[in-house]
């Protein structure tokens, strides 16, 4: 299994910050964002990455990270994202890197206090369709959110104006190669992007989407906000062996 970081973006939620740099490039303590997810993926076993990264910052991953050997990696690579196409479209650029092998993806900001070896172990027994990884939240309707029937999810909705469940779906997903082609069937959303949410559905009605849930603490760190909390708790507890 391959590992995929989407760190792209223009990030604007945390101007002006991110008029000079990359977001994925912010410190999160005392370490640039970007080494969380790198530690999350490597912490699961896995040691082929690619980064999907874009903007003018683009440059400046290969400088602080290079070709990954610090970290003890295989190999990693980067791919270059123009514009803003939404996550499913960054995903698709990992295409030819993947070889028709499953890919496990994390989104460039997510940070997390354990790890999740147990559930990309889970998925390598799995073998196919799509795993999610869920964290119980005090405010879902920021993410997207499992609508459930007894254990199983019937669906998940993006950004809802009233959660259906405490469960928010943390920006970790794990998929079979068939994800590309689900992707060139995907239209735009109202925001102009392809959303990983309809990836994930697609799955679900397919009868081959499982999930988890996250053990430890888990936040995002795409507001001023949560990158403020994302560096207290990292802070206060440490994360991820990094």
């Amino acid at each position: 299994m391959k590992g995929v970081i989407l760190a792209g973006g223009s990030g604007s939620r945390l101007h002006p910050l991110t008029k000079v740099t990359n977001k994925h490039l912010l410190p999160v303590y005392d370490r640039p964002m970007i080494h969380y997810p790198l530690m999350t993926l490597i912490n699961a076993g896995i040691d082929d990455i690619m980064i999907v990264t874009g903007g003018n910052s683009a440059g400046d991953f290969l400088r602080l990270l290079g070709n990954g050997r610090e970290f003890g990696l295989k190999h990693l690579n980067y791919s270059y994202q123009e514009g803003e196409g939404g996550i499913a479209e960054a995903l698709s650029l990992a295409e030819h890197f993947a070889d028709d092998g499953p890919v496990c993806v994390v989104l460039g900001d997510n940070i997390i206090e354990k790890n999740i070896r147990a559930a990309a172990d889970d998925y390598r027994r799995q073998g196919e369709g799509a795993k999610i990884i869920l964290k119980k939240v005090d405010d879902p309707q920021r993410f997207g959110v499992p609508v459930f029937e007894g254990g199983s999810i019937l669906r998940i909705e993006e950004k809802p104006d009233v959660a259906a469940s405490e469960y928010a779906v943390t920006g970790i997903y794990f998929y079979d190669p068939s994800v590309f082609g689900v992707i060139r069937t995907l239209v735009p959303s109202a925001r102009g992007e392809l959303e990983i949410t309809d990836v994930n559905n697609h799955f679900i009605e397919q009868g081959t989407l499982t999930w988890s849930e996250l053990d430890g603490w888990w936040t995002d760190a795409g507001t001023f906000a949560s990158l403020l909390r994302a560096s207290n708790l990292v802070a206060e507890t440490g994360a991820n062996n990094v």
